[in-house]
């Protein structure tokens, strides 16, 4: 039996070959916790990556090595790690991605801890495109704030 086509199997297919593995997520998460970890004390050890990301230290060992082969980060066995400046500028990205989103959940009067948990997951994942629309869309808001508040009367 031969399945009709419809655009929504289409969309489904082609979102899947447009996304990115799950590996490239996990680095994200990575660099995001280091970048932060660098903020509050300067550097980051594998143990306080390892807690925040709920992993052994071996596997944030060899995840901290591939990322310093890729050019993320300045690592050294049993020293403080620390990001380059392409570590820092994905981590920045993804801060600013979080930051856009946790401000539009909050437009919409979804929860913080449901709106952090959300944001977690769909960060990685959005074009760049709908992160600058929904950019401008917020700054919209915000010149309107009747129309916000409008919504949230509904």
């Amino acid at each position: 039996m031969a399945i009709k086509n419809s655009k929504r199997l289409d969309s489904i297919k082609a979102a899947h070959q447009m996304e990115r593995t799950r590996s490239s997520t996990r680095k994200e998460d990575y660099l995001e916790i280091i970048a932060e970890l660098v903020e509050l004390k300067g550097y980051a050890t594998t143990l306080d990556i390892s807690r925040y990301m709920h992993v052994s230290a071996p596997s944030v060992t060899k995840m901290l090595q591939r990322l310093d082969e890729n050019g993320f980060l300045e690592y050294e066995k049993y020293h403080g790690i620390n990001l380059t400046s392409k570590g820092k500028q994905v981590a920045e990205g993804i801060r600013q991605k979080h930051g856009i989103l946790l401000e539009f959940f909050e437009i919409l009067g979804v929860g913080f801890n449901t709106a952090n948990q959300d944001t977690e997951g769909i960060e990685h994942h959005l074009n760049p495109k709908t992160i600058k629309q929904l950019r401008k869309f917020i700054t919209f808001l915000k010149a309107n704030p009747k129309i916000t508040e409008d919504f949230r009367n509904l």
